[in-house]
């Protein structure tokens, strides 16, 4: 592990300073050019980022980036939370693209942060994008109406943490919700402890305005969609219509649920979007 090559900075600008967790390439492993910048999910912050992905990619010669978005982590704005839309993380997303050196970078986002990366796409280039477990292009309603008949406790518990915070949520509950059977009871409460509430505004975004526009984005973008095969929240038909809406390449790993990216397994999720930029020659 490269656990001192991580640092958390703040970037300030007119809107609120932003948390960034980074990992460098340690000093024997020759870097790679272009910078990976990885973009957290609902209810999350860079910290899902770090335990596993930031020095995993290091040590394959990235640069690894994990802003928290406003709001979320430690990150200013939590006070404005309710009020944060798709589009202010999308500029916080381009406040940290902003500071970075190196051809455009290398965007990964999940499951809400997909969505961030597939708006900031129409608005500056990207050197690749990958979506893990996005959210797909009819929004939401229909993963909580599938929850709603099937898992009714789920649905509860997921409108109390929204209402009255994490410390209301049951971490067998939200085992079932987005990690593997296989997920460690000790790892399940140290996350509990890190979920937080999500936005009103953007979770109404992601409602009615999830579907990607790939007619807006200049110049032909590589892109792969990755699905947990045991996901929850949104199966495989669903995470499909995504890569459909971009031309995408798809592919889902079995034995992985949605947050794939700190459950047991992880490093196939890893390997898969690291196989992939090599295919594509993306150094």
């Amino acid at each position: 592990m490269f656990a001192h090559f991580h640092w958390p900075n703040w970037v300030q600008s007119s809107d609120p300073a932003l948390e960034i967790l980074t990992s460098q390439p340690p000093a024997a492993r020759a870097a790679r050019r272009t910078p990976i910048v990885f973009v957290h999910g609902a209810f999350m912050g860079a910290w899902s980022w770090q335990p596993n992905f930031l020095d995993y990619f290091a040590s394959q010669g990235f640069h690894a980036i994990a802003p928290s978005l406003r709001g979320h982590g430690g990150s200013e704005g939590i006070e404005r939370l309710d009020s944060a839309s798709i589009n202010d993380y999308v500029n916080d997303l381009a406040t940290v693209v902003g500071e970075l050196n190196g051809p455009p970078p290398i965007l990964v986002g999940h499951s809400m942060g997909a969505l961030v990366v597939q708006r900031y796409m129409e608005r500056a280039t990207v050197s690749a994008a990958v979506l893990m477990a996005p959210v797909p292009p009819h929004g939401l309603m229909p993963s909580t109406l599938r929850m709603m008949t099937t898992d009714p406790m789920l649905y509860w518990q997921f409108g109390m943490m929204q209402f009255f915070g994490a410390g209301t949520v049951d971490s067998s509950v939200a085992q079932r919700a987005v990690f593997s059977e296989t997920t460690p009871r000790e790892d399940l409460e140290s996350y509990a402890e890190l979920v937080q509430r999500e936005s009103q505004r953007a979770l109404w975004d992601m409602n009615v305005h999830a579907r990607g526009r790939p007619r807006l984005v200049s110049g032909d973008v590589p892109m792969h969609v990755i699905a947990g095969a045991e996901d929850a929240l949104f199966n495989a038909r669903e995470t499909k219509a995504v890569a459909n809406v971009w031309d995408a390449t798809w592919e889902a790993l079995p034995g992985l649920a949605h947050a794939m990216m700190i459950e047991p397994g992880w490093e196939r999720s890893a390997d898969a979007i690291i196989e992939w930029l090599d295919s594509r020659n993306i150094d």
